[in-house]
């Protein structure tokens, strides 16, 4: 029974290593675009009010480039991994914003961040498994 579900290298298993490894990629370049992002506004004439059409992009490229990894390396399943990665993805962020931000509640919004998010892993899990 040793390797049958946690420790599957490949084969569409579900794999600790590769999520962590996705997930890692996907909030790295979530960092470096929001620094990018904060530069833009700091240092040129784009106003404030697009912030949220930023944070949305980039969370999807993020989420989109972490499941892309993920499907590439379980090569079965792509949409489930994707869908995987991007309900952790958000998780994630919830909990860090229940930590650190004392007056976070948990609104409408927050529910569409989690559609989206979990849409756009099935479609890059769809986009990763694909690539040859």
């Amino acid at each position: 029974m040793k390797g049958n579900l946690i420790n599957k290298r490949s084969g569409g298993g579900f794999n600790i290593w590769i999520y962590g490894k996705g997930l890692m990629r996907g909030y790295l370049l979530s960092l470096v675009l929001f620094l990018i992002g904060a530069l833009l506004i700091t240092y040129t004439g784009l106003s404030e009010t697009i912030l949220p059409i930023i944070t949305s992009g980039i969370m999807v490229l993020s989420i989109a480039y972490a499941s892309i990894y993920a499907a590439i390396h379980t090569k079965k399943r792509g949409w489930l991994h994707g869908a995987f990665i991007g309900m952790i993805y958000i998780v994630i962020l919830i909990i860090l914003s229940k930590l650190f931000i004392t007056d976070y509640t948990i609104t409408a919004a927050v529910y569409y961040r989690i559609i989206t998010s979990v849409v756009t892993g099935v479609i890059g899990g769809m986009i990763g498994i694909n690539i040859k």
